[in-house]
């Protein structure tokens, strides 16, 4: 289906369709903007194995990402292009058509915020009403300008000062307690990124951190619980999720990633950004080895000259580049955590993202960080081929994972629906629509 064409003709035909169609499970369409690629995961509810907790994707796809840099969209017609291009490609893989998409993304500045709540119960069991009068309270002491929350996720609750409580319902006490983050990023880049789906002809269901997404996708729950610090490494910026007692307590990102080491590899040998990227992908390394200086490697030059021959030079200068720039990358994570205060003792890092993927990574992730470090995959996807089960996939796969198991968004900040309360479902729309948005409400 060409997104760029109008969607009537299908609209009209799903008063016809309506027999056929009932027949269908609900859908429900993730995806990972990035400045590298941008990927489609489409999950079906029959796809979902709550016994294992695992999924079953109906489709998946992925294309070269464009008009999205350092963290920004910087082309609005571009960026839609590849939302529309990757969407159609799972679609033609799912046999189905998607009408509307959840987003995740690591771009728009995300950061994020704690806020606590405190108030009197009267000594009663702790109701519904109650746990939502704590999320308002909290909600009301947020003040950020130009900025949009797409996540309300609880800290802790507490109950007349007790303290770990997991949910407060039903619990007898004078005084219910709340500790919550919320995570935002800049209005701006919300309403663009609105306008990107939109313009694909799609409808926007939602925005989630990608650094989040990816946890959920590729941490363990005893991870999340002793403490975890899932560094999700991408093409335009590097961002970070961290959890501590099963819940996360803080989110950062920075524009800096690994499109930055290509360009510094493309200005340092004086090669094309392609011939750049190649040669990071074949021979680059964050760290150095034996015999470097004698091993050189070949570039393209730059331009089309056919008399220009390629450009030589030792691998060890290739790598004298690559390290400082993902060491820097890691340091100035590194920093902002030591200054919000969430590195706590024992908790390990998780690299996830395209970017994790470069040799030599996670060596130097271990000894900036001086702690145990692993690798992350999307590992509650089984069945995904080789090509889209690496560490560069989690966002997608932590939307999906999410939508079916949870968690869900405290009060009204239910992030599927961008902010909003869950939709009601249009008795008049078609079958399609109506069972993307059951789906929405209740996985």
């Amino acid at each position: 289906m060409d997104r760029r064409a109008p969607l009537a003709a299908g609209r009209r035909d799903g008063r016809e369709g309506l027999k056929l169609g009932l027949g269908r499970p609900p859908v429900f369409a993730a995806v990972d903007l990035g400045a590298s690629k941008v990927a489609c995961f489409i999950l079906k509810s029959d796809g979902v194995r709550r016994g294992e907790r695992t999924l079953s994707t109906a489709g998946v796809a992925y294309v070269q990402s464009r008009g999205v840099r350092a963290g920004a969209i910087v082309d609005v017609a571009e960026a839609s292009r590849a939302i529309a291009q990757a969407v159609e490609r799972a679609e033609a893989m799912a046999g189905l058509d998607i009408q509307g998409v959840t987003i995740v993304t690591a771009c728009g500045q995300l950061a994020s915020h704690r806020v606590s709540a405190k108030l009197a119960v009267g000594g009663k069991p702790i109701s519904d009403v109650d746990q939502n009068r704590a999320i308002a309270q909290a909600g009301a002491n947020l003040r950020l300008a130009r900025r949009r929350v797409v996540h309300m996720r609880p800290i802790s609750w507490s109950v007349d000062g007790q303290g770990h409580v997991t949910d407060p319902r039903g619990l007898s006490g004078r005084s219910l307690g709340l500790d919550m983050l919320a995570v935002s990023m800049q209005e701006g880049f919300y309403q663009t990124l609105v306008h990107c789906v939109e313009r694909a002809h799609l409808e926007f269901e939602g925005v989630m951190a990608a650094p989040y997404a990816s946890a959920l996708a590729a941490l363990e729950a005893d991870e999340m619980e002793l403490g975890a610090i899932c560094i999700d490494m991408g093409g335009g910026s590097t961002s970070v999720a961290v959890f501590s007692g099963g819940a996360l307590i803080h989110v950062d990102s920075i524009p800096l990633g690994g499109a930055h080491v290509t360009t510094d590899v493309a200005q340092g040998l004086t090669t094309s950004i392609s011939g750049a990227e190649r040669i990071k992908t074949l021979h680059g390394s964050a760290i150095a080895s034996a015999n470097e200086d004698r091993e050189m490697i070949e570039a393209p030059p730059r331009g089309d000259d056919p008399g220009a021959g390629p450009v030589t030079a030792p691998r060890s200068m290739l790598k004298g580049i690559i390290a400082p720039r993902v060491e820097e990358t890691l340091e100035i994570i590194n920093e902002r955590l030591k200054a919000a205060g969430v590195l706590q003792p024992g908790a390990g890092v998780v690299l996830i993202g395209g970017a994790s993927q470069l040799a030599g990574v996670r060596e130097v992730a271990t000894r900036v960080f001086d702690r145990s470090v692993r690798m992350g995959r999307p590992g509650r996807i089984p069945h995904l081929a080789d090509a889209a089960a690496g560490p560069g996939f989690c966002a997608a796969a932590g939307v999906l994972q999410r939508a079916a198991f949870g968690p869900k968004e405290l009060g009204a900040c239910r992030q599927d629906h961008g902010g909003r309360a869950p939709r009601p479902i249009d008795p008049n729309a078609n079958v399609v629509t109506r069972a993307a948005v059951w789906l929405r409400n209740n996985l």
